[in-house]
């Protein structure tokens, strides 16, 4: 198989169904997923199977969702079928739901950092932001593009941010508040709480 085929060298790139400029809307918003994928790709390698098997079993899932969803950012056909689910918003708002509670109760905003994979996952939270963004601008210029994309992304940066507060809780690294901030955040239930 040859990599390159000199198809994009006058600026121009393939998607589902058609071909379009390099710096289209929609191959920044699927490029940005892509650039989620690889930071998260990174803090697999950084986290340690024995303390976050659990862990490492989400993010594979994860990131054959970011496939999808990436795919789907990019078909412009009429009848676009469409791999991304409601289902996985779902298991994602109930994944948030379990991290919430293990790691210790937040009432201000923190500094990104801590072990390594706690880092690499602030930056995936970041980029996925960014990626959500730019999927806000894409549906002003194509209405038929899936929310679902949107969900999928919205909901992903809320999992990124819990669960690189518990990657560190679980190697016993104690979360930086940022020392200006005001209390910011709602208590919520906690483990075994009514």
């Amino acid at each position: 198989m040859r990599l390159y085929t000199r198809t994009g060298d006058k600026g121009k790139t393939s998607i589902i169904g058609g071909r379009v400029e390099k710096d289209d809307i929609r191959v920044e918003a699927y490029g940005t997923v892509d650039e989620v994928n690889c930071f998260v790709g990174q803090a697999v390698t950084q986290l340690d199977p024995s303390i976050f098997q659990d862990v490492l079993e989400d993010l594979e899932k994860i990131q054959h969702e970011l496939f999808d969803c990436g795919g789907d950012l990019a078909n412009v056909k009429k009848s676009r079928e469409l791999k991304l689910t409601k289902d996985s918003i779902e298991y994602l708002e109930k994944k948030i739901d379990e991290l919430i509670v293990e790691a210790p109760e937040l009432e201000r905003f923190i500094l990104p950092g801590g072990a390594p994979a706690a880092a690499s996952i602030h930056i995936a939270r970041t980029v996925t932001r960014r990626a959500e963004r730019l999927v806000v601008s894409l549906l002003k210029a194509d209405p038929e593009v899936s929310e679902t994309a949107l969900h999928f992304l919205n909901r992903l940066s809320d999992y990124f941010f819990a669960l690189a507060r518990v990657i560190n809780y679980r190697l016993n690294l104690k979360d930086v508040e940022y020392v200006r901030s005001g209390r910011v955040f709602r208590e919520g239930k906690r483990k075994g709480e009514k």
